[in-house]
């Protein structure tokens, strides 16, 4: 039997993502049956954007190898009661998505602005991918922002019930942040 139902996990952070402001989509799960990798998917948004333009992609990834480490130093504990050492981490990555930004933002001080949004608890990568249709026709921006934290296996697995609150609250206000600016980068688009 495992230490950290995995599983149990990922629905409670749906239900804490829905508890700050958040309407999830879709979930899936990926097993990689060579390495036995495992990648937990949940497509979200907050509340008022339902209708578009902005996606939230949550993405946790599964080590075995970490996983299986942890659960031998639960097992090694001669203490029932003793909390494990804060030693294991699986990463859990926030992907912004928008459509194509016909007058999009200037990277340098989007990267600026949502650093003080996202703060030191939800460091942010901003960039941006131009696709040209044909030779004549202009760039197509699409500007793509993640975020990058790492979940303690040690506090999943004493039950850490306000483990992901301070980044889920940053992702809200990154994206409301986002959704605030979003109409004038889409000009007279249909969103």
């Amino acid at each position: 039997m495992a230490v950290i139902d995995v599983a149990g996990f990922v629905a409670d952070l749906k239900d804490h993502a829905v508890d700050h402001g958040f309407h999830v989509h879709d979930e899936r799960h990926f097993v990689e049956t060579y390495s036995l990798r495992q990648a937990w998917e949940v497509d979200l948004h907050p509340e008022d954007a339902c209708g578009g333009p902005l996606d939230l992609h949550l993405a946790l990834e599964i080590d075995p190898r970490v996983l299986l480490s942890f659960e031998d130093l639960v097992l090694e504990l001669d203490d029932e009661d003793a909390d494990p050492p804060d030693l294991h981490r699986f990463p859990l990555h926030f992907t912004w998505g928008l459509p194509p930004l016909p007058h999009g933002p200037d990277l340098l001080i989007l990267a600026t602005d949502l650093a003080g949004v996202g703060g030191p608890e939800l460091p942010l990568e901003v960039s941006a991918i131009d696709s040209f249709a044909s030779v004549t026709d202009g760039a197509d921006r699409t500007v793509g922002i993640v975020g990058k934290v790492e979940v303690s296996l040690a506090s999943v697995y004493v039950g850490q019930q306000d483990l992901l609150c301070d980044v889920l609250d940053r992702c809200h206000a990154v994206s409301a942040y986002l959704l605030d600016r979003a109409p004038a980068w889409l000009g007279d688009s249909a969103y």
